[in-house]
């Protein structure tokens, strides 16, 4: 499974993890030095919820980021339900 959130669309995105060592100069020392880079991946925080749609007289399960679950506040079920469908996702 996919880590894509169903609703907003975030997916993971890539990036670099800075190892430093040194003595910060405000710490009267020479300054920070970077001295390895590792690439990483940011994934998005999903969760897998059941929300009740009253319309049809059934739960429905979506994998969405926390976020989402804050839009679906917002906008309603309903409205979003009828968003996904419009972009031909099964729910």
């Amino acid at each position: 499974m996919s880590k894509v959130c169903q609703v907003t669309g975030k997916k993971p995105v890539t990036g670099n993890k800075y190892t430093k060592r040194g003595i910060a100069k405000k710490k009267k020392g020479i300054g920070l030095k970077v001295t390895g880079i590792k690439r990483r991946r940011f994934l998005p925080n999903l969760v897998k919820k059941r929300f009740w749609l009253a319309e049809e007289n059934r739960f429905v399960t979506l994998r969405l980021t926390t976020g989402a679950m804050r839009t679906i506040d917002k906008h309603g079920l309903s409205h979003i339900v009828a968003q996904l469908r419009e972009k031909g996702t099964h729910v």
